[in-house]
């Protein structure tokens, strides 16, 4: 039995605990050659210790599984391992052993100085940025691996094209060091997939939670079609012709006593014991992502940071500020100085016997760290040409970044700054303009028409818009705007629509359409002159200044929302299966078992979000109601088929 085995298992052993960093520097000493597993195991001293010459079955399998791991976390962080077949010869004793190099590419990468005060926001745009990435997988392997739609959008997929996000950390140290908003995390992280769609002339990157989610987001930006990928365009076409096939429904219910409350069939529900046999009562546990050691990490981080500035010149408690924290006390400071001092020891160390432990990465000016704390790196292995960002995720770092600088997610503070980098990033690079810019779902971007209609309210002006509705139709406003608000991650203005033609300092020959009121306000009839819009419906928008000051009523949102309501429009719809996941979204509606399914009867104060609703969950749904609301949903599913339909090739 093979010494550091047990039972015939090979044990892995570590002495330097910098095995993973070993491993990037034998294939880059050794780039552009392909190195195969055998020589891999012969080069990095943990690998030799622990599997030797590779010699038996189970050292090839322990070995095997060891580096796909080290692989992993490599990969994690922005740095791949591409792999080969191998070549066969009469050398290799029919062994067959596949070649490994780092991917390292052809194109430039762009290296540029980011101040202090501008990390937290890269952070978080580097956050963003490196999620899209990851989630989104080359559409040539879509078919080849199935189980991308099921793991975590966090977790690496080494077969994938290379996620460059280690370079930033080579030009802007302390990155890692910077706390990402957790509301930030907690959306990212629930939208799974990536979409790209095309809307008013530009591709956008859309990442979503499921395909109802999407065709959502869709149906909320009136124009917008779904480009890739296919299996993206052919979900979002099955909910449009089952939405074209929509009945009319009864608004009425059967038996009022039968109605109950979401609320009240939730708390039904909860209450119900769970079987521990049933599939789908067992615990739904994600597979946790791939997680670098924190030593690792900063190792990494600091090893590509000193080899992009060779022969620079930095501080030990520098360089512990920028890649450990900023400390609170000397204490922690001489503590972070001496993690440093080792980390520079561990990139370096050489053995009793003069042999390297691993891979020395560069040489340091000893005398000069050890007189003044300075360290000052030569002679890289030539890792700098990982240092720096890539155009393409540059592209994608800037997109995140102008997202973030218009996202309703951002304190308006975090949003200044993230709009400065970003006028600062398109002054000083030259990043591709053919990458699709990128959105969340239920978190829109700043919509085009927000600084008009700010700039309106502020000096007091009217608005002369065209706005759609939610079957499609556009209409001609006049209105007079009073607030613009978010609601559920959705821009919304207020508007006074009690102004016409006489109340504009210049005439104009546009004939704007009435707003009539569904049915009689139940307050009074102030309230049905006020409208609250979706900032993105709104089309062409012109600021016009008023014959003399229109007095608009102050009123708070809470009162105008509840305004919204109680001149909402009763509506329904019917479902096809009791008790789906999808109506417990809407904690004001009331329910009645009706068939096999269910009758949802809810007050709608905004028809384009019914219509949304409706078509983005067509799949469970067979009839709407009132015939009004029925016919828009129709409609605009027609609208969208003749936009998004399939082509023979497709």
């Amino acid at each position: 039995m093979a010494e550091g085995s047990s039972h015939g298992r090979r044990r892995f052993s570590d002495k330097w605990g910098k095995h993973e960093l070993d491993v990037l520097a034998v294939l880059s000493s050794a780039f552009p050659q392909w190195l195969t597993s055998r020589q891999i195991a012969q080069r990095v001293k943990a690998y030799a210790d622990s599997y030797g010459e590779l010699a038996d079955q189970a050292a090839k399998a322990a070995f095997a599984k060891q580096f796909q791991r080290d692989r992993a976390k490599l990969t994690a962080m922005g740095i791949a391992i591409e792999s080969r077949q191998p070549e066969y010869s009469s050398k290799s004793e029919g062994q067959d052993f596949a070649s490994y190099r780092l991917q390292l590419g052809d194109e430039p990468r762009t290296r540029m100085h980011f101040e202090a005060e501008e990390l937290p926001i890269l952070a978080a745009a580097n956050y963003l940025a490196r999620s899209l990435a990851m989630s989104a997988k080359p559409a040539e392997k879509k078919n080849e691996d199935k189980r991308a739609h099921k793991s975590s959008r966090t977790q690496p997929h080494v077969a994938q094209a290379p996620t460059p996000g280690l370079g930033l950390d080579s030009i802007a140290p302390g990155l890692g060091t910077q706390s990402i908003p957790e509301n930030l995390i907690r959306v990212v992280d629930s939208r799974r997939f990536t979409a790209t769609v095309m809307f008013e002339g530009e591709s956008i990157n859309v990442a979503y939670t499921d395909s109802d989610d999407l065709a959502t987001y869709v149906l909320e930006h009136p124009g917008a079609t779904i480009v890739s990928p296919q299996e993206a365009v052919d979900a979002f076409v099955r909910r449009l012709n089952a939405a074209v096939s929509f009945r009319e429904a009864d608004v009425a219910a059967q038996d009022t006593t039968q109605l109950i409350a979401i609320s009240e069939l939730e708390e039904q529900l909860d209450s119900i014991p769970e079987d521990p046999d049933a599939p789908e009562a067992k615990t739904d546990r994600k597979a946790s992502p791939i997680q670098t050691g924190s030593e690792v990490d900063r190792r990494l981080r600091l090893m590509l940071f000193l080899s992009a500035h060779l022969g620079e010149e930095y501080l030990l408690s520098e360089l512990a500020e920028r890649f450990i924290a900023v400390p609170k006390t000397p204490e922690e400071e001489k503590k972070n100085v001496q993690t440093i001092r080792k980390d520079i020891g561990t990139l370096t160390t050489v053995s009793d016997d003069g042999e390297l432990a691993g891979s020395q990465f560069f040489d340091i000016d000893w005398s000069l760290l050890e007189a003044e704390g300075i360290v000052s790196a030569t002679n890289s292995l030539g890792l700098e040409r990982l240092a720096g960002v890539s155009p393409q995720y540059l592209s994608l770092l800037t997109a995140s970044i102008s997202y973030l600088a218009h996202s309703p997610l951002m304190s308006d503070a975090d949003r200044k700054s993230a709009d400065d980098l970003y006028d600062r990033l398109l002054e000083e690079t030259s990043a591709p303009s053919d990458a699709p810019w990128l959105s969340l779902t239920g978190y829109e971007l700043e919509p085009a028409s927000y600084q008009v209609v700010s700039d309106a309210i502020s000096r007091g002006n009217l608005l002369d818009m065209d706005y759609t509705d939610g079957a499609g139709r556009t209409r001609h406003k006049l209105v007079a705007p009073a607030k613009i608000y978010v609601d559920e991650g959705v821009y919304y203005a207020a508007v006074w629509t009690g102004v016409s033609e006489e109340d504009r300092k210049v005439p104009s020959s546009r004939a704007y359409d009435a707003d009539v009121p569904r049915h009689t306000p139940v307050r009074n009839a102030e309230s049905a002159k006020w409208q609250t819009l979706r900032l993105a419906r709104i089309g062409r928008v012109e600021s016009v200044e008023p014959k003399h000051d229109i007095a608009v009523p102050d009123v708070p949102l809470a009162e105008l929302r509840e305004w919204n309501f109680e001149n909402g429009t009763p509506a329904v719809f019917v479902t096809d299966t009791k008790n789906l996941p999808f109506i417990f979204s809407l904690p004001d509606a009331k329910v009645e078992d009706f068939g096999e399914g269910q009758k949802i009867h809810l007050t709608v104060s905004s028809d384009s979000w019914f219509v949304a609703f409706c078509i983005a969950h067509a799949r469970h749904i067979s009839a709407v109601g009132p015939a009004t609301l029925q016919t828009m949903c129709v409609a605009r599913a027609e609208h969208e088929l003749s936009m998004n339909t399939p082509t023979a090739e497709d």
